[in-house]
This record gives structure tokens, sequence and C-alpha cells, in this order.
């Protein structure tokens, strides 16, 4: 698996993409979705994209499904984001996983949103080993989050 994997939207999928932030900007999450607010690498602009907001063992986790996606690239340069839902902000600093710390939170993501998320993962779900899961892990940014205030 790449590291440097992306999955670009198919042309319909951004119908669904934007129902999913809209409806969260609104203050209604879907099953953890969040907005995920971070500043462009290049332009210093304030960018926004739904995301799934996992919460395993008492830790928040972003999972990349798309692989390096653009807010992958500016989370990584800048160091921080914010996580919306309505009027309700978490400002958070990430730390990016090691791929053998992924196995057990990508187990944990596929059961929670593979209905959602399952095409981005050829064929892969819960049930796969952990080798399998460690195979596939280069190519699935994941950010553990730490709230701050």
């Amino acid at each position: 698996m790449n590291e440097t994997r992306y999955i670009k939207p198919r042309p319909g999928e951004f119908l669904m993409h934007n129902s999913v932030a809209w409806l969260t900007k609104h203050g209604m999450s879907l099953l953890g979705s969040r907005v995920l607010y971070v500043r462009g690498r290049k332009s210093g602009e304030l960018r926004s994209n739904p995301v799934n907001l996992l919460t395993y063992q008492g830790e928040q986790y972003l999972v990349a499904p798309r692989g390096v996606t653009q807010w992958v690239r500016n989370l990584r340069a800048a160091g921080e984001g914010e996580l919306r839902v309505g009027r309700r902000v978490q400002r958070f600093e990430p730390a990016e996983l090691a791929d053998d710390d992924k196995p057990a939170v990508l187990r944990e993501y596929l059961k929670r949103w593979k209905w959602e998320v399952g095409m981005f993962f050829d064929g892969v779900d819960a049930s796969a080993t952990d080798e399998k899961l460690r195979e596939i892990a280069p190519g699935y940014p994941i950010f553990r989050i730490t709230t701050v205030k």
C-alpha cells in the first residue's frame, strides 16, 4: 500500500458530501460527523470538510479513508484544527499515528462506518487480520486528536 494513496471524489459524491456538511454545520451530527476546519497550507484560508470523529478507548481519532487528501496535507502543515457541530467548537492538535499503531483504530472505524466508507478499503473490513490491516495502514492517515482550550 502506498502512503501517497488518494481516491478522488466522483462527481455524484459531492451531493452526499455537501448534505452531510450542511446538516453538521447546522447542529445535526450524523453518527459522529463533524466539520473539520483547518488552515490551507498555501492560501492560509480556513478550509472545511465533513469528517467522522471516532472515539475509541477514550481517545478521539480522525481517519482519512480516501488517503492523503487536501485536509490531511493541510492538517499536517497547520498542526491544529477545529471540529464543529453547529455552534459547538472543539479546538485540537493532531498527532499522526505510526502504521503499526493503526490496525485497532482501522478495525473500529470499519465497524462503525464500513457502510459509508467501505468502497475505499478494497474489500478489507473489520474482520480482517491485524496483519492485513497493518499492510494497508500506510494508505490511511490517522490522527489522534487532543483538545486544546
